[in-house]
């Protein structure tokens, strides 16, 4: 497979409400880095897997549905805890929509999407789907 992978990042403030997060319990801010990578099983004519300028701002835009919020405040987070893990996820989600709505190029030619949160540099959490 073929790969393309842009990066972007976004600084949210969150709380993770269980025992097990320890201090992290309170409301802390965090800064996540976010790759996404687009996997195809070729190249098109142009020798792309993707235009990386779509990608960089297909990931922008959803990155901007987050950036600088308080992950608490949102409602479709309600009584969810917003992980790295669940937000990995997240994003991958609203990527795939744009994939399935055409955005990125032609439909189905994207095959597999892995976004991958870095919340230090030594931890990270990633989502990966077929298409």
């Amino acid at each position: 497979m073929f790969a393309v992978e842009v990066r972007d990042h976004i600084m949210i403030a969150h709380s993770l409400p269980s025992p097990v997060f320890g201090p992290a319990q309170g409301l802390h801010g965090a800064t996540y880095v976010v790759d996404a990578a687009f996997f195809t099983e070729d190249l098109d004519d142009d020798g792309l897997v993707v235009d990386i300028g779509l990608a960089t701002t297909a990931l922008a835009d959803v990155l901007d549905l987050y950036r600088y919020k308080n992950l608490d405040e949102i409602a479709d987070f309600e009584g969810r805890i917003t992980t790295t893990e669940f937000m990995a996820k997240v994003v991958s989600d609203a990527l795939k929509a744009k994939i399935v709505a055409g955005e990125l190029g032609p439909v189905g030619r994207i095959k597999k999407l892995r976004v991958m949160l870095h919340e230090s540099h030594a931890a990270r959490a990633w989502f990966e789907t077929d298409l």
